[in-house]
């Protein structure tokens, strides 16, 4: 019988005591103190953290530390398919509170990746999403009022889209940038975790079929709870 190594051994008490005493986003012990404790090197103690980190039993915060994962995460392909759809597909329930309707004239930025004028009227839409009543992500998006005119006269929306849709604006495929950032205090509180807590920012500009620009959102997910799988191939010839 082949004997466990030392790393090996760390690890596997590693993982019981997460599954016996700990609970989600709980901080594990300090390097130094699962040196002292078990009497091992730095390099057993990184070895058996990047173990259970490849397991999705931990992740880590850069000068923060390591703490227990949430089994919880949900991993989205990269395929266009909206907030709800996507929690739907992993059999949970999507849910969200609204935060803010309201027009506003369109800020440079929004007014580029809208094709519109600056200080064109456009309709922001943010709301905090959930799936299974736990806070996911927080999504701001803008749509040109003149496709959504009495929305914000009805003070509330379901589904995006499915307004958009209605409208014969219907979302056809979109232009996304991911990148890594941290949350801010307010962003924090919204979504339930620690000041500067790694976070998605994924930023999205959707078209209709007739390439209209039709919708410009900015959202922030949890980067404890929710990652993107990719599916590439190698071109021939390279």
């Amino acid at each position: 019988m082949t004997q466990e190594t030392k790393y090996e051994t760390l690890r596997r008490v590693l993982t019981d005591l997460i599954e016996a005493r700990m609970a989600p986003h709980d901080p594990l012990p300090s390097e130094r103190e699962l040196m002292q404790q078990y009497n091992v090197s730095r390099m057993t103690v990184r070895q058996a953290i990047e173990g259970l980190a490849r397991d999705g039993r931990v992740y880590r915060v850069q000068g923060a530390g390591t703490f227990v994962a949430d089994s919880g995460k949900i991993t989205k392909s990269l395929t266009f398919s909206s907030f709800s759809e996507d929690i739907r597909a992993r059999r949970m329930k999507p849910g969200g509170r609204l935060l803010v309707l309201e027009s506003e004239p369109a800020e440079i930025d929004v007014a580029r990746d809208l094709f519109l004028e600056p200080g064109t009227p456009v309709v922001h839409v943010t709301r905090l999403r959930t799936a299974d009543g736990e806070p996911m992500c927080l999504e701001n998006a803008w749509v040109p009022e003149h496709l959504v005119p009495d929305l914000v006269a009805r003070g509330h929306v379901e589904s995006l889209y499915a307004v958009l849709e209605a409208a014969g604006a219907a979302p056809e495929h979109a232009d996304q940038t991911i990148s890594a950032t941290v949350v801010n205090r307010e962003q924090a509180e919204l979504l339930g975790v620690p000041n500067n807590f790694p976070a998605l920012r994924v930023s999205r500009v959707t078209h209709d079929a007739r390439g209209r620009a039709v919708e410009r959102a900015v959202s922030l997910y949890r980067a404890d709870r929710y990652d993107y799988r990719l599916s590439i191939a190698r071109g021939r010839g390279t």
